[in-house]
């Protein structure tokens, strides 16, 4: 994109549709008279009076516990300077941004027409009760110091220059991880600082926090290194001030260890990295032209760990890897300051987890075949979903133990599934079901293993223990894959058409002619049919090669279903096959069904698949509550359609009285508890929040599953097999790695509770 280009859809985009990129959206109804009588008057003197009478009630009947103010004067303006308050706001907005999107953080973005620090603070102190937690940005040194540490000391709710502390908190992480690499210990490096503005002071003092030595650090500004003998030092350089007989950037970083550039673009040369000691470390973070190109440094040293504050390269020191999950933790439990121990727990808990697996949402975030703990990941990507609910906890924890929380968590358990379910991506079920598989992991054949997010789903289930992969398809292309996906795992590998497979397919080939010769099939058909994935990967399966298959990748539908079909059959006492798809919702999960198989089916078939979804719904650790939907209540229309549901309903209710289920009931009644109540008291599912939707037709039903998934961006699980005698699931034609993952641990479950209820 040039530059014109550029500058033409950023204007674009913050003009249009609305002009800003932030809005304040209700929370509460407001449609009617009553509604706005209890939003204002008079119903709003109520809690007013409550709060007078207590002032910690502001917590519970306003928004402050979940509000933070985002302040700035426009001193300092990223890559921009002194702009004003005017010119800082798009910034100060997109900050708000970013901290609703990550962290579920509602944000009031404030510019303030002061630079003089006593008046700036004036200010901050006079709205501070509005808000939960202050977030100071774009204030120029040495002025932030003052107001930052002012108003932390004046105030009783948490306060962070996200210019110095953010910063600070990101490279501080990503330096241990990267002297952990080098086989160096923070106390031995040396370390050059180019910059001596908020964010070079507060990453010093949170370096030496970790062990840095005040002796092995060396900080430079425009005049050159900053020594004691020098006159007129603010008290902030003076704390940094060396008194060897070094005067500039390049006799600094002769021998140094480590490089941190919070400076200008462009001011490394090729021999000043040269000069550095071995294995250096250069975290180049001036924005938007680092010190030294990411390419550059790469080319002059092959040994270098390096790190910019761009996205672009990897490494990137990035702030939104803190100040969301920093606040929400000091925000949760009510904190009064953020202070150094936060801080620090931030920083282990940032640096632990870039060494833990990365999830495959992240690698296809970044356009990565596989991010792993190395010189090209030290620290953590910014769209990692696991920063919400691994960063908050350590800070809210470190508050506790600090003694500055005010609102102690208790259940820290629960704590997690808060934040998980804060944005309404609750991975609750998804975790168990993967902990469920772990605890005995079984052996899947996987029969589209030549397909690279297939084959890196395997790679996934391989190195998490959720399931023992074996590959089905052609060996040379699965082995360039593997190299090309750095899996160099022993796993089995299995071409159905290779000569090295004859005997087994013959051997297949009979079996399955022995059961469906008096259905059509030759020998000869058998034969030719073994060579085909699905029906060979079936009869592993069958013949206990192996425990469970996925399949479905890459052939649509009925190519996928008929062979398991034919080869494994339904299981005792079952005469439709059917499929749930599990959503993932703002409301929690649902259960729909059938999905993909049975086009119309009739009363008894619809009672069986309610039955068997109910089942499914149990191997999740749920208790189904089961609503049979219809576009008619309780028979309040006496169509063929309606009337098949309600037979269904009667069924279920004489033969399988263990599960709650009823109907025929419109969608919205089955999930809207009050709705249900108010209009049908009756119903054995008042007061139970349904589930599991079953639904008349495959219309119905596939048509809304794909709509939930489309438009609001629900995480399906799914198709789940329903009805079959062996542990055999289908995939969406092209499913992600993501969605492949968790079928598989679904096959491991469903092939663990078979195998036990055959023992």
């Amino acid at each position: 994109m040039n530059e014109n280009q550029q500058r033409r859809e950023a204007l674009v985009y913050h003009a249009k549709p609305t002009p800003g990129k932030i809005a304040v959206v209700p929370t509460k109804r407001y449609q009617t008279q009553r509604d706005l009588a209890l939003a204002y008057s008079p119903g709003v003197a109520i809690p007013c009076q409550e709060i007078e009478k207590e002032v910690d009630n502001v917590y519970k009947y306003t928004n402050k516990g979940n509000l933070v103010a985002v302040i700035s004067n426009g001193t300092a303006v990223l890559g921009l300077g002194d702009i004003g308050p005017n010119a800082s706001k798009p910034v100060m907005e997109g900050k708000g941004l970013l901290f609703k999107i990550f962290a579920d953080i509602d944000v009031f973005d404030i510019e303030i027409d002061a630079k003089d620090p006593e008046e700036f603070i004036r200010t901050v102190k006079a709205i501070a009760p509005t808000f939960g937690g202050i977030n100071l940005e774009d204030i120029k040194a040495p002025e932030a110091f003052e107001i930052e540490n002012r108003l932390k000391e004046e105030l009783d709710i948490p306060v962070m220059h996200d210019d110095q502390h953010g910063t600070a908190i990101i490279s501080c992480a990503a330096l241990l991880n990267a002297l952990e690499l080098v086989n160096k210990k923070i106390e031995d490096a040396t370390i050059v600082v180019s910059g001596a503005g908020a964010a070079a002071i507060s990453c010093t003092r949170l370096y030496q926090a970790f062990g840095a030595r005040a002796e092995n650090i060396m900080m430079t500004d425009s005049k050159g290194v900053i020594r004691k003998d020098r006159e007129n030092l603010t008290k902030e350089k003076a704390e940094f001030a060396t008194d060897r007989d070094v005067n500039t950037l390049e006799e600094a970083m002769k021998g140094a260890d480590v490089f941190i550039g919070l400076s200008l673009g462009n001011i490394v040369t090729e021999d000043m990295l040269r000069g550095m000691g071995p294995d250096p470390i250069v975290f180049a973070m001036a924005n938007p032209d680092p010190e030294i190109t990411y390419d550059h440094a790469c080319s002059v040293r092959d040994d270098i760990i390096m790190a910019t504050g761009r996205s672009d390269h990897p490494n990137q020191v990035n702030n939104v890897l803190g100040f969301p999950f920093i606040f929400r933790g000091a925000l949760d439990v009510r904190a009064t300051a953020i202070n150094e121990a936060m801080k620090m727990a931030a920083v282990r808990a940032l640096a632990r987890l870039a060494k833990e697996p990365v999830p495959e949402q992240v690698n296809v975030a970044y356009d990565q075949t596989r991010l792993s703990f190395g010189k090209d990941y030290i620290i953590p990507k910014p769209f990692d979903p696991r920063l919400l609910v691994e960063i908050p906890p350590e800070v809210a924890k470190a508050a506790i133990d600090s003694g500055v929380a005010t609102a102690p968590i208790e259940d820290w358990d629960r704590y997690k599934e808060t934040l998980q379910s804060r944005l309404g991506n609750d991975q609750k079920l998804v975790r168990m079901l993967h902990n469920r598989a772990k605890i005995d992991p079984q052996r899947v054949v996987f029969t589209e293993a030549d397909q690279l997010d297939v084959l890196k789903a395997a790679q996934i289930v391989l190195e998490e223990k959720i399931a023992i992969p074996v590959l089905l398809g052609r060996k040379e292309t699965i082995k360039k894959l593997m190299e090309a996906i750095d899996l160099d795992e022993d796993v089995e590998i299995i071409d159905p058409k290779s000569d090295e497979q004859y005997d087994k397919r013959e051997r297949f080939a009979e079996l399955f002619w022995e059961e469906q010769k008096r259905k059509g099939k030759t020998l000869y058909d058998s034969k030719r049919l073994m060579r085909e994935r699905n029906y060979f990967g079936s009869m592993m399966v069958k013949n206990g090669d192996v425990d469970a298959m996925i399949s479905g990748y890459s052939r649509n539908y009925p190519q996928v279903v008929k062979p398991i079909l034919e080869t494994l059959g339904k299981a005792k006492g079952v005469q439709r096959v059917a499929a749930t798809n599990l959503m993932l919702t703002n409301r929690g999960p649902l259960f729909l069904s059938d999905t993909s198989i049975n086009i119309n089916p009739s009363a008894k078939e619809l009672a069986k698949i309610a039955q068997m979804t109910a089942e499914t719904a149990r191997m999740f650790g749920l208790t189904p509550v089961v609503a049979m939907l219809s576009f008619s209540n309780f028979g309040s229309n006496a169509t063929e359609e309606a009337k098949k549901v309600s037979e269904a309903v009667s069924y279920l209710h004489r033969f399988y009285p263990d599960i709650l289920v009823d109907g025929p009931l419109q969608s919205d009644f089955a999930l809207n508890a009050d709705m249900m109540e108010r209009s049908f008291p009756f119903s054995q599912l008042k007061n139970s929040k349904v589930n599991t939707l079953i639904f008349p037709n495959l219309d119905a039903a596939n048509i809304t599953y794909k709509l939930m998934k489309e438009l609001n961006g629900v995480l399906s699980i799914g198709p789940i097999m329903m009805g079959l005698a062996y542990p055999v699931h289908t995939l969406q034609l092209g499913a992600s790695v993501e969605e492949i993952v968790n079928m598989t641990a679904v096959a491991v479950v469903d092939a663990q509770q078979k195998k036990a209820a055959n023992i």
